[in-house]
Protein backbone atom coordinates (compact mmCIF):
# COMPACT_ATOMS: atom_id res chain seq x y z
CA UNK A 1 0.00 0.00 0.00
CA UNK A 2 1.37 3.44 -0.92
CA UNK A 3 2.45 5.48 2.10
CA UNK A 4 0.07 8.35 1.32
CA UNK A 5 -2.93 5.98 1.30
CA UNK A 6 -2.00 4.67 4.74
CA UNK A 7 -1.48 8.22 6.02
CA UNK A 8 -4.86 9.30 4.64
CA UNK A 9 -6.62 6.39 6.30
CA UNK A 10 -5.05 7.23 9.66
CA UNK A 11 -5.63 10.97 9.47
CA UNK A 12 -9.13 10.97 7.95
CA UNK A 13 -11.05 10.14 11.16
CA UNK A 14 -9.27 12.96 13.00
CA UNK A 15 -10.04 15.43 10.24
CA UNK A 16 -13.67 14.33 10.08
CA UNK A 17 -14.08 14.78 13.82
CA UNK A 18 -12.57 18.26 13.66
CA UNK A 19 -14.88 19.25 10.83
CA UNK A 20 -17.96 18.01 12.67
CA UNK A 21 -16.90 19.90 15.77
CA UNK A 22 -16.54 23.07 13.72
CA UNK A 23 -20.16 22.96 12.58
CA UNK A 24 -22.30 21.86 9.63
CA UNK A 25 -20.78 24.34 7.15
CA UNK A 26 -17.23 23.17 7.73
CA UNK A 27 -18.24 19.51 7.56
CA UNK A 28 -19.40 19.97 3.96
CA UNK A 29 -15.90 20.77 2.69
CA UNK A 30 -14.61 17.89 0.60
CA UNK A 31 -11.31 16.33 1.69
CA UNK A 32 -10.86 14.67 -1.72
CA UNK A 33 -10.13 17.90 -3.61
CA UNK A 34 -6.61 19.26 -3.25
CA UNK A 35 -6.36 22.50 -1.29
CA UNK A 36 -2.82 23.22 -2.47
CA UNK A 37 -3.17 23.02 -6.29
CA UNK A 38 -5.73 23.03 -9.07
CA UNK A 39 -5.26 19.44 -10.22
CA UNK A 40 -6.40 19.16 -13.84
CA UNK A 41 -7.09 15.95 -15.79
CA UNK A 42 -6.11 16.55 -19.42
CA UNK A 43 -5.08 14.99 -22.72
CA UNK A 44 -1.42 15.79 -23.53
CA UNK A 45 -2.05 15.77 -27.31
CA UNK A 46 -5.47 17.29 -27.80
CA UNK A 47 -4.56 20.60 -29.46
CA UNK A 48 -6.08 23.13 -29.80
CA UNK A 49 -7.88 22.26 -26.56
CA UNK A 50 -5.14 20.88 -24.34
CA UNK A 51 -1.51 19.99 -24.89
CA UNK A 52 1.50 19.12 -22.78
CA UNK A 53 3.24 22.33 -23.87
CA UNK A 54 0.32 24.21 -22.23
CA UNK A 55 -0.64 26.15 -25.37
CA UNK A 56 -4.23 24.87 -25.64
CA UNK A 57 -7.15 27.10 -24.74
CA UNK A 58 -8.23 24.66 -22.03
CA UNK A 59 -4.74 25.08 -20.54
CA UNK A 60 -5.30 28.84 -20.55
CA UNK A 61 -8.73 28.35 -19.00
CA UNK A 62 -7.10 26.25 -16.27
CA UNK A 63 -4.60 29.06 -15.69
CA UNK A 64 -7.49 31.50 -15.32
CA UNK A 65 -9.29 29.26 -12.83
CA UNK A 66 -6.08 28.67 -10.89
CA UNK A 67 -5.45 32.41 -10.76
CA UNK A 68 -8.95 33.09 -9.40
CA UNK A 69 -8.55 30.34 -6.79
CA UNK A 70 -4.98 31.48 -6.01
CA UNK A 71 -3.71 27.96 -6.66
CA UNK A 72 -0.94 26.65 -8.95
CA UNK A 73 -2.09 24.39 -11.79
CA UNK A 74 -0.91 20.76 -11.83
CA UNK A 75 -1.72 18.21 -14.53
CA UNK A 76 -2.43 14.50 -14.76
CA UNK A 77 -2.03 13.57 -18.43
CA UNK A 78 -3.97 10.77 -20.12
CA UNK A 79 -5.38 10.35 -23.67
CA UNK A 80 -8.97 11.60 -23.97
CA UNK A 81 -10.39 8.25 -25.03
CA UNK A 82 -12.05 5.24 -23.44
CA UNK A 83 -10.90 5.02 -19.83
CA UNK A 84 -10.01 8.69 -19.42
CA UNK A 85 -12.24 9.35 -16.41
CA UNK A 86 -11.56 5.91 -14.96
CA UNK A 87 -7.81 6.53 -15.00
CA UNK A 88 -7.70 10.17 -13.92
CA UNK A 89 -10.65 11.74 -12.12
CA UNK A 90 -12.19 8.66 -10.54
CA UNK A 91 -9.03 7.46 -8.72
CA UNK A 92 -8.53 11.03 -7.42
CA UNK A 93 -5.33 11.72 -9.33
CA UNK A 94 -6.84 15.08 -10.32
CA UNK A 95 -9.94 17.09 -9.48
CA UNK A 96 -11.35 18.69 -12.64
CA UNK A 97 -11.67 18.14 -16.38
CA UNK A 98 -11.73 21.53 -18.08
CA UNK A 99 -14.04 20.61 -20.97
CA UNK A 100 -16.86 18.07 -20.71
CA UNK A 101 -20.24 17.93 -22.48
CA UNK A 102 -23.22 18.67 -20.26
CA UNK A 103 -25.19 15.69 -19.01
CA UNK A 104 -22.50 12.99 -19.13
CA UNK A 105 -23.06 10.45 -16.37
CA UNK A 106 -19.36 9.69 -15.82
CA UNK A 107 -18.79 13.07 -14.16
CA UNK A 108 -20.68 15.65 -12.13
CA UNK A 109 -21.04 18.62 -14.48
CA UNK A 110 -20.62 22.20 -13.41
CA UNK A 111 -22.81 24.85 -15.00
CA UNK A 112 -21.78 25.28 -18.62
CA UNK A 113 -19.24 27.97 -19.45
CA UNK A 114 -19.76 27.85 -23.20
CA UNK A 115 -22.12 26.61 -25.88
CA UNK A 116 -20.67 25.80 -29.27
CA UNK A 117 -21.75 24.06 -32.44
CA UNK A 118 -20.56 21.95 -35.35
CA UNK A 119 -19.27 23.97 -38.27
CA UNK A 120 -18.81 23.76 -42.01
CA UNK A 121 -15.28 24.67 -43.11
CA UNK A 122 -14.74 25.75 -46.72
CA UNK A 123 -12.20 27.78 -48.73
CA UNK A 124 -12.83 31.49 -48.15
CA UNK A 125 -12.49 32.36 -51.84
CA UNK A 126 -14.62 29.50 -53.17
CA UNK A 127 -18.29 29.12 -54.17
CA UNK A 128 -19.27 27.62 -50.80
CA UNK A 129 -18.15 30.53 -48.63
CA UNK A 130 -21.72 31.71 -47.94
CA UNK A 131 -23.37 28.29 -47.49
CA UNK A 132 -25.30 28.24 -44.18
CA UNK A 133 -27.14 24.89 -44.15
CA UNK A 134 -26.40 21.32 -45.18
CA UNK A 135 -29.49 21.35 -47.41
CA UNK A 136 -27.85 23.92 -49.70
CA UNK A 137 -27.88 22.49 -53.22
CA UNK A 138 -24.31 23.66 -53.82
CA UNK A 139 -23.12 20.84 -51.55
CA UNK A 140 -24.69 18.13 -53.71
CA UNK A 141 -22.17 15.79 -55.33
CA UNK A 142 -19.22 17.17 -53.35
CA UNK A 143 -16.80 15.17 -51.23
CA UNK A 144 -17.27 16.35 -47.65
CA UNK A 145 -15.15 15.27 -44.71
CA UNK A 146 -16.96 14.25 -41.53
CA UNK A 147 -16.07 12.44 -38.32
CA UNK A 148 -17.68 8.99 -38.52
CA UNK A 149 -20.57 8.59 -36.09
CA UNK A 150 -20.78 12.28 -35.21
CA UNK A 151 -24.20 14.04 -35.26
CA UNK A 152 -23.60 15.88 -38.56
CA UNK A 153 -23.35 12.53 -40.36
CA UNK A 154 -27.09 12.05 -39.80
CA UNK A 155 -27.80 15.47 -41.31
CA UNK A 156 -25.57 14.64 -44.27
CA UNK A 157 -27.42 11.37 -44.88
CA UNK A 158 -30.77 13.19 -44.73
CA UNK A 159 -29.56 15.65 -47.37
CA UNK A 160 -28.03 13.08 -49.68
CA UNK A 161 -24.43 14.03 -48.93
CA UNK A 162 -23.13 10.82 -47.40
CA UNK A 163 -22.49 8.84 -50.60
CA UNK A 164 -19.29 10.68 -51.51
CA UNK A 165 -18.33 11.66 -47.95
CA UNK A 166 -14.89 10.92 -46.58
CA UNK A 167 -15.14 9.57 -43.03
CA UNK A 168 -12.51 10.16 -40.36
CA UNK A 169 -12.14 8.13 -37.17
CA UNK A 170 -14.02 9.27 -34.05
CA UNK A 171 -12.17 7.48 -31.24
CA UNK A 172 -8.41 7.88 -31.57
CA UNK A 173 -5.30 8.40 -29.49
CA UNK A 174 -4.37 11.92 -30.56
CA UNK A 175 -0.69 11.13 -29.89
CA UNK A 176 -0.68 8.98 -33.03
CA UNK A 177 -3.69 10.15 -35.08
CA UNK A 178 -5.45 13.49 -35.45
CA UNK A 179 -8.64 13.36 -37.54
CA UNK A 180 -9.31 17.13 -37.34
CA UNK A 181 -5.81 18.02 -38.53
CA UNK A 182 -5.97 15.38 -41.26
CA UNK A 183 -9.36 16.65 -42.44
CA UNK A 184 -8.22 20.26 -42.71
CA UNK A 185 -5.02 19.21 -44.48
CA UNK A 186 -7.15 17.24 -46.96
CA UNK A 187 -9.29 20.33 -47.53
CA UNK A 188 -6.17 22.37 -48.19
CA UNK A 189 -4.91 19.83 -50.72
CA UNK A 190 -8.24 19.44 -52.51
CA UNK A 191 -8.75 15.84 -51.38
CA UNK A 192 -12.14 16.99 -50.04
CA UNK A 193 -14.32 19.97 -50.98
CA UNK A 194 -15.56 20.88 -47.49
CA UNK A 195 -15.16 19.72 -43.90
CA UNK A 196 -17.63 19.39 -41.04
CA UNK A 197 -15.98 19.70 -37.65
CA UNK A 198 -16.87 20.47 -34.04
CA UNK A 199 -16.47 24.24 -33.71
CA UNK A 200 -14.07 24.29 -30.73
CA UNK A 201 -11.69 22.25 -32.89
CA UNK A 202 -12.31 23.90 -36.24
CA UNK A 203 -12.25 27.55 -35.18
CA UNK A 204 -8.86 27.57 -33.41
CA UNK A 205 -7.18 25.28 -35.98
CA UNK A 206 -8.33 27.44 -38.88
CA UNK A 207 -7.29 30.61 -37.08
CA UNK A 208 -3.75 29.40 -36.45
CA UNK A 209 -2.98 27.15 -39.42
CA UNK A 210 -5.52 27.60 -42.22
CA UNK A 211 -6.16 31.32 -42.73
CA UNK A 212 -7.56 30.74 -46.21
CA UNK A 213 -10.60 28.93 -44.86
CA UNK A 214 -13.96 30.10 -43.52
CA UNK A 215 -15.65 28.52 -40.49
CA UNK A 216 -19.46 28.58 -40.73
CA UNK A 217 -21.35 27.70 -37.51
CA UNK A 218 -24.29 25.44 -38.42
CA UNK A 219 -26.85 27.30 -36.31
CA UNK A 220 -29.66 27.07 -38.88
CA UNK A 221 -30.11 23.29 -38.75
CA UNK A 222 -33.48 22.70 -37.06
CA UNK A 223 -33.95 18.93 -37.35
CA UNK A 224 -32.43 16.38 -34.94
CA UNK A 225 -29.91 15.42 -33.87
CA UNK A 226 -28.84 18.73 -32.40
CA UNK A 227 -25.49 20.12 -33.50
CA UNK A 228 -24.82 22.38 -30.50
CA UNK A 229 -23.58 21.34 -27.07
CA UNK A 230 -23.09 23.06 -23.74
CA UNK A 231 -19.62 22.53 -22.34
CA UNK A 232 -18.95 22.32 -18.62
CA UNK A 233 -16.14 21.41 -16.29
CA UNK A 234 -16.36 17.86 -14.97
CA UNK A 235 -15.75 16.89 -11.34
CA UNK A 236 -16.19 13.66 -9.40
CA UNK A 237 -19.68 12.42 -8.69
CA UNK A 238 -20.70 13.57 -5.21
CA UNK A 239 -18.30 16.53 -5.10
CA UNK A 240 -21.13 19.05 -4.70
CA UNK A 241 -19.11 21.61 -2.72
CA UNK A 242 -16.38 21.69 -5.36
CA UNK A 243 -19.02 21.87 -8.09
CA UNK A 244 -20.67 24.88 -6.42
CA UNK A 245 -17.32 26.62 -6.00
CA UNK A 246 -16.60 26.25 -9.72
CA UNK A 247 -20.16 27.29 -10.62
CA UNK A 248 -19.64 30.51 -8.69
CA UNK A 249 -16.28 31.09 -10.33
CA UNK A 250 -17.76 30.57 -13.82
CA UNK A 251 -20.63 32.95 -13.12
CA UNK A 252 -18.38 35.71 -11.78
CA UNK A 253 -15.85 35.42 -14.60
CA UNK A 254 -18.00 34.55 -17.63
CA UNK A 255 -16.98 37.64 -19.60
CA UNK A 256 -13.30 36.83 -19.10
CA UNK A 257 -13.91 33.21 -20.11
CA UNK A 258 -15.78 34.31 -23.24
CA UNK A 259 -12.93 36.63 -24.19
CA UNK A 260 -10.38 33.83 -23.74
CA UNK A 261 -12.39 31.44 -25.93
CA UNK A 262 -13.06 34.07 -28.60
CA UNK A 263 -9.38 34.95 -28.75
CA UNK A 264 -8.63 31.26 -29.36
CA UNK A 265 -11.12 31.23 -32.25
CA UNK A 266 -13.85 29.12 -30.63
CA UNK A 267 -17.26 29.89 -32.20
CA UNK A 268 -19.68 30.67 -29.36
CA UNK A 269 -23.45 30.42 -29.75
CA UNK A 270 -26.42 31.12 -27.50
CA UNK A 271 -27.79 28.44 -25.19
CA UNK A 272 -30.32 27.27 -27.78
CA UNK A 273 -27.62 26.92 -30.45
CA UNK A 274 -29.47 29.02 -33.03
CA UNK A 275 -27.46 32.26 -33.05
CA UNK A 276 -23.77 33.14 -32.97
CA UNK A 277 -22.69 35.24 -29.99
CA UNK A 278 -20.82 38.48 -30.50
CA UNK A 279 -18.40 38.73 -27.59
CA UNK A 280 -16.18 41.37 -29.17
CA UNK A 281 -17.47 44.12 -26.87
Amino acid sequence: MPAWVDLTRRVAPVVAAALLAAGPGAAQTSDLVSQTALRVCADPANAPMSSEDLTGYENKLADLVGEKLELPVRYTWFPMATGFVRNTLKPKKCDVIMGYAQGHELVLNTNHYMTSVFTLVVPSDGPLADVETLSDQRLKGLRIGVIAGSPPATHMARNGLIGKAKAYNLFVDRRVESPALDMLDDLDSGEIDAAILWGPLAGPLVKTDHPGMTVIPLVKETLPPKLYYRITMGVRQGEKVWQRELNSLIRRNQDEINALLAEAGVPLVNDMGDAVLDVSQ
